[in-house]
């Protein structure tokens, strides 16, 4: 017999009763120029989704301001650069704190300095060595100040690992375990905070093991030393972690919070990335968290944990998936639904104000000092959201081969109606226009 399978109607009402449960976490991250404001993000996190803490990768004070007296915490980062700076004294450190921690608390509720970011993953030798007596200084410079709710960590890849099947054989990679890990950790079991790691169960996808990845249902992993069964690598790659812990030293009592983990829904040419995986992965992860049962080797353990990410980010670097990783489009559309919504709420869609011309009907074409490098911008950025290029590429009705300003209109006002008709769903960083003059032209209609 063929296993039951969750009507959607049934799947989302039980996401709600998770998010309601436990709460949850993001990443915010700014790469973008169609961002919205903080202000903006800020009111809508509170008043429609039950997320209450977000992750930033700076100390911006725009975002920090934001945030004050909403109840959602924020943790911050302070960049790798300046690891080699705040190792240099608790004085050194003080001046940071007193710059940018001190303007912003506790009217915002400041929950971690992150002291870097994936820093044995990413920065240079030296930087490495600086990474725990810059974190002591960092705890010393707010006790100093007479900061006590402020926690110091850091977060680290998975590549800190050297082996993590099965997850009772987890270890550290030998270079970083006595030198860097050991005091680190120690440092964290001093001031009990936790050691913060970002599990991606999607850089170790295998096709034959997708629904181990992404929480449905599999035959799972069996760990003969321990003889535990694993239903999803998340579990399996936190026990890992637990398991080099305990290798390492004394440290099984310290906490382990997660970072950063997430699923994208688009890239180029690999079958793992979509919305359905995305969803089932984001969605999973929310469930299982909120049940509380921790995991094989750590049961009934809750994780505090930072979803990636918030918004689907145009600016990042690298492959089409690095821009995927948002649950929400700029303009706060889902780009699938993961059970955060507030009480099941969806955010109402905002009604474009009416034209008398052509019965209210908008569009978005481009100003008429667009450069061709903008047109050609917006294009690409369009094209790598998901709406349909077809049309304006080689055979299509709108293929324009000689008029760049004629494939940017198809494409920018594509992109303004597939996304609710906000206005500043025609920005473009300032080459956008809205008109109520139907730019259709010849066999193209728009």
């Amino acid at each position: 017999m063929a296993p039951p399978t969750l009507s959607p109607l049934l799947l989302l009402v039980l996401l709600q009763l998770a998010t309601a449960a436990y709460s949850i976490g993001v990443n915010y991250g700014t790469l973008g120029d169609n961002l919205p404001p903080p202000a903006a993000v800020a009111n809508f996190l509170k008043t429609r989704t039950v997320i209450d803490h977000v992750k930033i990768f700076d100390v911006n004070p725009q975002i920090l301001q934001a945030f004050a007296n909403t109840g959602i915490s924020v943790a911050v980062t302070s960049p790798n650069g300046d690891i080699p700076v705040l190792a240099t004294s608790v004085d050194v450190a003080r001046q940071w704190v007193v710059s940018h921690i001190r303007p912003f608390h506790p009217q915002t509720r400041i929950s971690y300095v992150l002291v870097g970011s994936e820093v044995l993953h990413w920065a240079d030798p030296a930087t490495i060595r600086k990474l725990v007596p810059a974190m002591r200084n960092l705890h010393s410079a707010l006790l100093a100040e007479g900061i006590t709710d402020i926690k110091v960590t850091t977060a680290h890849s998975l590549a800190i690992l050297r082996s993590s099947i099965p997850p009772s054989a987890g270890r550290f990679r030998p270079g970083y375990a006595k030198h860097i890990l050991g005091p680190l950790l120690k440092f964290l079991q001093e001031t009990r905070n936790p050691f913060m790691v970002n599990p991606y169960p999607y850089f170790g996808y295998n096709p034959k093991a997708l629904n181990y990845a992404i929480f449905k249902r599999n035959r799972g992993l069996y760990d003969r030393f321990t003889r535990l069964t694993y239903t999803n690598q998340f579990d399996a790659l936190l026990d890992a972690v637990y398991s080099a812990m305990k290798a390492l030293g004394p440290y099984g009592d310290v906490e382990i919070a997660i970072g950063e983990t997430g699923w994208p829904s688009v890239c180029d040419g690999w079958d793992a990335c979509s919305v359905a995986n995305a969803r089932a992965y984001n969605g999973g992860l929310i469930r299982h968290l909120a049940q509380g049962k921790g995991t094989p080797l750590m049961p009934n353990r809750r994780f505090e944990t930072f979803i990636f990410a918030l918004f689907n980010e145009n600016q990042k670097p690298g492959p089409i998936a690095e821009r995927n990783w948002g649950l929400f489009r700029p303009d706060f559309t889902p780009v699938y639904e993961a059970g955060i919504f507030r009480n099941g709420q969806q955010p109402a869609p905002v009604q474009p104000a009416q034209n008398p011309v052509n019965n209210g009907q908008k569009w978005c074409v481009p100003k008429a000092d667009a450069t061709n490098e903008a047109l050609q911008a917006n294009i690409n950025y369009v094209c790598s959201q998901g709406v349909d290029c077809k049309p304006i590429q080689p055979g299509g009705l709108c293929y324009a081969p000689n008029n760049l300003k004629a494939l940017a209109t198809y494409a920018m006002n594509a992109y303004y109606q597939a996304n609710g008709r906000h206005d500043y769903n025609c920005d473009f960083s300032h080459s956008g226009v809205i008109t109520s003059v139907n730019p259709s032209h010849d066999n193209c209609r728009i």
